[in-house]
């Protein structure tokens, strides 16, 4: 049986780990990918768990910000029948004030959203192209369509993977290639937690902003009571990779995230403004 094989990035945790988890329930050949190959041990205990075939999985070390660690991965996937599906899922949340951000946290953050789903898509669609099939599937946000005050990193890395995306779907449609952003609301995974960084300057309490993010904080903590399970995500994205052609570009996914974004599309500037701002006492 030829099975089909998916590469994820980020796959030690959040979205990455349950994704693993569902895909390999559909019996994909999944290769997960991680900087850290010790992080492995949880997914093979939660997918022993739920009784799982943990063959299924093969395990790679992949830095997408280091060349010389997608070299490495491209060189292994050479001797592959196929790689049909890739899942660019890896990320990492910045925080902070747009005077406050230095361009060298800019850079980090860009480097990992953005440039790195870049390299590692320009190493994988020769071998979709010559094989003349394949789906790509970009890990997005709801920040990718609508800007947050002190988030202009994360923001603004979404919004430059958004319109990327849709420029090469576009450009790889005639070759058999699929291309899709996956655009999540808030979920339960540690982008926020552990997975969240906020600029040095932004957390001096000497910042200027110091009682806007206080503001923003507040908010956020009082929103993560609801934020779903991203198993719910995790789903989606193994049913997109079980049909045979991605009919849409996006796929917004998460409780009100449809209704939200079609609100801020229909209503003037100025009252979506005010709305934020009064929304965080600002």
């Amino acid at each position: 049986m030829n099975r089909q094989t998916v590469l994820i990035t980020g796959a030690s945790g959040g979205f990455g780990l349950f994704m693993t988890m569902e895909l390999v329930k559909r019996k994909f050949h999944v290769i997960a990918t991680m900087r850290d190959l010790k992080k492995k041990d949880n997914i093979i205990t939660l997918c022993k768990q739920e009784g799982l075939e943990t063959e299924l999985i093969e395990f790679f070390p992949l830095d997408i910000t280091k060349s010389a660690s997608i070299n490495n991965l491209s060189a292994h996937i050479a001797h592959l029948p196929s790689i049909d599906i890739l899942i660019n899922n890896a990320g990492f949340a910045l925080g902070g004030f747009a005077e406050e951000v230095s361009l060298r946290e800019y850079k980090e953050q860009f480097e990992t959203n953005f440039f790195g789903a870049i390299a590692l898509t320009q190493a994988i669609l020769p071998y979709m192209r010559e094989q003349k099939s394949g789906k790509i599937i970009n890990m997005s946000s709801i920040s990718g369509k609508i800007a947050f005050p002190g988030l202009s990193p994360y923001v603004a890395s979404k919004h430059a993977l958004e319109g990327w995306t849709e420029s090469l779907r576009l450009e790889v449609k005639s070759f058999g290639i699929d291309v899709a952003l996956v655009e999540p609301g808030s979920f339960q995974t540690n982008i926020w937690t552990k997975g969240k960084k906020v600029a040095k300057q932004s957390l001096l309490s000497t910042s200027p902003y110091a009682l806007i993010m206080t503001a923003i904080e507040a908010e956020m903590d009082k929103g993560s009571a609801n934020y779903e399970d991203p198993r719910i995500v995790a789903i989606m994205i193994a049913e997109l990779c079980t049909k045979q052609k991605l009919s849409k570009l996006r796929y917004p996914v998460g409780k009100g995230v449809k209704g939200l974004l079609f609100f801020k599309k229909i209503i003037p500037w100025k009252l979506w403004e005010k709305l934020v701002l009064v929304k965080l006492n600002l």
